[in-house]
């Protein structure tokens, strides 16, 4: 059986409806500033969701509050239906590039296997298992003749896939994408796009944040608006109401930007 065909078959036995992330009346302060307030939000096997918001809504700190970066003021977090840390280290997640050291001195095969560092142990090598992982994740974005080079000689598009293959290293039930689209080109959007509906069609929960509204209505199976709180969840069908999306970007439910993904804007 093939690695695509093993996922695919894993997927089925598992079920894609099973709740893969349930965020129940989430607080967060940090700074002293509440930045978010009863946060509500479940993700199943096979959703591809889009979490969006403007600036300052608390998308990051979301995400950061499901990998246990971020102290909660209170609510829970519960991955698989565990809130364990264990259950925790099998998330898999791919920050914006700058929080990767880019110049340190290691190939793209070493930088994905970093991201298996959590299930291998600080002290421990690497089985043949992990290798194998590595592999399975850097044929899956397409950096297979790269795989030697060094991460300080890649294109921006090319690192980016460094980093969805090292969170995909993992083999999660859960994928977290912090902005995985900025700065990139449209023929490596496109790929990482079909990449993470491929993921998702795999019973694998994906959640994206992202400012492409337009994309995320396109590509998402699911949106959820988010300002401090999760206003609405739903299929983008659902989630066709401007005045809501005014609320989540604090604007004039008038505004051109509504008009602009396709919402129905009052005259």
């Amino acid at each position: 059986m093939t690695a695509a065909a093993e996922r695919v078959a894993v997927a089925a036995a598992a079920g894609t409806q099973a709740t893969a992330l349930d965020v129940r009346d989430l607080h967060v302060v940090l700074g002293g500033r509440l930045v978010l307030q009863g946060a509500d939000l479940q993700v199943h096997g096979g959703d591809f969701l889009g979490l969006i918001g403007p600036n300052g809504a608390g998308k990051t700190t979301l995400l950061r509050s499901v990998l246990g970066l971020v102290p909660v003021a209170s609510g829970t977090v519960q991955v698989a239906g565990r809130s364990s840390r264990a259950a925790r280290a099998g998330v898999g997640y791919v920050p914006q590039r700058h929080e990767f050291a880019w110049d340190f001195p290691i190939s793209v095969e070493d930088a994905v296997l970093s991201g298996r560092t959590r299930r291998i142990g600080l002290l421990r090598r690497a089985r043949v298992d992990d290798y194998r992982a590595v592999r399975d994740a850097v044929d899956r974005v397409g950096l297979t003749d790269l795989r030697r080079r060094p991460v300080g000689q890649l294109s921006g598009g090319q690192r980016q896939r460094v980093l969805v293959a090292r969170a995909l290293a993992l083999r999660p039930r859960v994928l977290l994408l912090d902005e995985p689209f900025t700065g990139l080109d449209m023929p490596t959007q496109e790929l990482l796009t079909g990449l993470f509906t491929e993921l998702a069609a795999e019973g694998v929960a994906v959640v994206m944040t992202t400012h492409d509204l337009a994309g995320a209505l396109y590509s998402c199976t699911r949106i959820a608006l988010l300002n401090r709180t999760v206003l609405a969840t739903g299929t983008p069908a659902e989630v066709r109401d401007p005045d809501l999306w005014a609320r989540a970007f604090q604007i004039s439910p008038h505004s051109p930007l509504l008009r602009a993904i396709g919402l129905e804007v009052p005259a």
